[in-house]
């Protein structure tokens, strides 16, 4: 029986939405704990809600649940699903939202969200996180079987930045966030640098820009306004500049390829 579920969304906080999917969770189960990560995240920017998700969801409790919806196909084809990973669950869309997060913790299982017994009696076609998710989420921390949901279903809808491309002795990842620092976040972990034996320096190019940077433990291993590669607090490699903005410095946006190179 979990006794956590989380919520990720792009609703905000002006409209009815988070609190009509707070009211069918505690209608379910009234004994389980909500906990927002964010509500805040761009519209419609599935990336963004990858990324906030993954970040967030490995300090949280063996056996939380976590809900995440950032769906602009809601309504169409793309499959209601319910992921069981080595230390949580996953609760949302299958359109990328919860690959990174998934891909972190190790998939056990996928089930699509078929079974209706643990849905909404009226499914609306434009709020399955009120008539599907919700609901899936609320049975699930009651002690449902994943299994219940419905049919098991094997792999997820895997998009592009939760992907990292061999090509030679380089990979090719990109940018999947820009914090409020203006840190260059990629989709790079030390696993990757450790496979291409990066130890002391790091050799990436970003968009026209090729840099040799130190690999650092902290910010301040160099000096103020200068640039460093870290991997960050979230396991990803990280692209800075010491008191001061990379993004603005190399011209980054969220999106943008990046190619690392083997050390030599």
């Amino acid at each position: 029986m979990a006794k956590l579920i989380t919520l990720t969304t792009d609703f905000g906080l002006a409209d009815p939405y988070v609190a009509e999917i707070k009211a069918v969770i505690l209608g379910i189960n009234p004994n389980v704990e909500i906990v927002d990560i964010s509500h805040q995240i761009e519209k419609f920017n599935i990336r963004m809600g990858a990324y906030v998700l993954a970040a967030a969801a490995p300090y949280f409790p063996k056996d939380t649940i976590h809900i995440a919806v950032v769906d602009p196909g809601v309504g169409t084809k793309r499959k209601p699903i319910l992921i069981e990973t080595e230390n949580s669950f996953l609760v949302g869309p299958d359109n990328g939202v919860l690959a990174l997060a998934a891909e972190k913790q190790g998939i056990r299982h996928v089930y699509e969200i078929a079974n209706p017994k643990y849905m909404l009696p009226k499914v609306s076609t434009t709020f399955h996180g009120r008539d599907i998710f919700a609901p899936a989420a609320a049975h699930l921390s009651k002690g449902i079987s994943p299994s219940e949901f419905g049919p098991e279903i094997h792999g997820i809808l895997k998009p592009r930045f939760a992907k990292i491309f061999k090509k030679g002795s380089t990979f090719i990842g990109e940018i999947i966030h820009i914090d409020g620092f203006g840190n260059i976040i990629t989709n790079f972990t030390a696993d990757h640098l450790e496979s291409i034996s990066v130890k002391e320096s790091v050799k990436v190019k970003i968009g026209e820009a090729t840099l040799m940077l130190r690999l650092c433990k902290a910010y301040a291993e160099v000096k103020a306004k200068k640039p460093l590669a870290i991997i960050g607090s979230h396991d990803f490699l990280e692209i800075s500049v010491n008191q001061g903005n990379a993004a603005e410095a190399f011209k980054a946006k969220v999106g943008d390829k990046v190619i690392l190179y083997r050390s030599s």
